[in-house]
Formats: structure tokens, C-alpha cells, sequence
């Protein structure tokens, strides 16, 4: 029987400047589109996955606000969404650009929840 995990999160390993935890997969997405690194196919494709998320996912007011959080997907309900985010890992992948897919039963303080996701409060670098 293998472990049911409640949450997953797709993150790289450089720190994003606000949280000091790593980057989850859009910030990296979007810093490579800045140093224009992607084609522009690939940024047109990365750019339709990130308006499609912004369409169909509530933005939580604390990422709103910029204060400092991150994002965790609930796994029971984000199975569409893990497909959608594949072609935005496969560009990782072509530039060789490390990140990690973690699960976990265990994250901080949630500060924001809905059906899809919850937003955790960071502080040094670590949930708080």
C-alpha cells in the first residue's frame, strides 16, 4: 500500500529573493522568460498554462499582497492541474534546470485554504 500524501509542491533550488525558500515552478518560469532563455514558443506555451491557472485558480490574498508565503497543491483534487504544469516542467528539463517535486503531509502555518491549495507563512527561509 503506498503513502497517501496530502500535499505537492514543484520548487527549484534557488531561493526566491522574497521568501529565501526555493522557487516554486512559475517564479522559475518567469525568470527564465526574463533572461531569455525559452524560445518564444515556449514562453507562448508557458504563458498560456500561467493564464489558464490564473483563470481557474483563486490567486490568495496573501500572494496578492506580496507578503510571504508559498503554495502547496492539495494532491486529492489537483491531478489536472499536475498535467497541466508537465509542459512547463518538460522546458526545465530541456535547459536542465533542477527542481524537485515534493510531497508532504507536513506544512506550516496555513494562512490561506481553498478547494486546491493552501498558502503557507515563511520566515528565514522556512515555514513557519
Amino acid at each position: 500500500m503506498s503513502m497517501q500524501y496530502k500535499y505537492m509542491r514543484i520548487q527549484g533550488r534557488e531561493e526566491s529573493w522574497v521568501t529565501k525558500y526555493p522557487k516554486g515552478i512559475f517564479g522559475m518560469c518567469w525568470r527564465m522568460i526574463m533572461d531569455e532563455i525559452m524560445s518564444q514558443e515556449e514562453e507562448a506555451l508557458f504563458r498560456e498554462i500561467d493564464q489558464w491557472f490564473r483563470d481557474n485558480l483563486p490567486e490568495p490574498e496573501a500572494c496578492q499582497n506580496g507578503e510571504k508565503v508559498i503554495t502547496f497543491f492539495k494532491t486529492d483534487t489537483t491531478d489536472e492541474m499536475r498535467r497541466r504544469l508537465e509542459p512547463a516542467m518538460q522546458i526545465l528539463d530541456k535547459y536542465a534546470h533542477p527542481y524537485d517535486v515534493v510531497y508532504t503531509n507536513y506544512v506550516g502555518k496555513i494562512v490561506y485554504e481553498d478547494e486546491w491549495q493552501v498558502a503557507v507563512q515563511v520566515e528565514n527561509g522556512r515555514m513557519v
